[in-house]
């Protein structure tokens, strides 16, 4: 379960942007061919997130779709799942989105 690293470089990374304040929430993207099972990810980050300034904070996933280009004709498309070939025919393709693992935001509790 390699969500389980992933969870630990988001807490950390979160937190060094935090400089000591506490985190209310923080906001991910992660693109549907990327590996990551988002469930697995908000399992293991309250773990993680226990006696840290993200305790208690809510982790908000948006997935996202993966986008291909066809290397052959470069047509631009929406793919419903791996292995998907190009309407020209061709399956060689690159992908434009779908394989990211970004942080995109925190929030932060206000210091009174």
């Amino acid at each position: 379960m390699h969500e389980l690293g992933i969870s630990r470089n988001i807490v950390a990374i979160v937190s060094d942007a935090a400089g000591g304040r506490r985190v209310r929430l923080v906001t991910i993207e992660i693109g549907k061919l990327s590996g990551v099972m988002p469930d697995a990810l908000l399992f293991c980050f309250d773990l993680v997130a226990q006696g840290t300034a993200l305790e208690g904070a809510r982790l908000e996933i948006r997935e996202i779709e993966p986008r291909m280009r066809c290397t052959a004709c470069a047509a631009e498309f929406a793919a419903v799942c791996d292995g998907v070939a190009c309407a020209c025919g061709s399956r060689r393709l690159a992908p434009l989105a779908g394989e990211e693992l970004n942080i995109k935001a925190m929030e932060l509790e206000e210091v009174a």
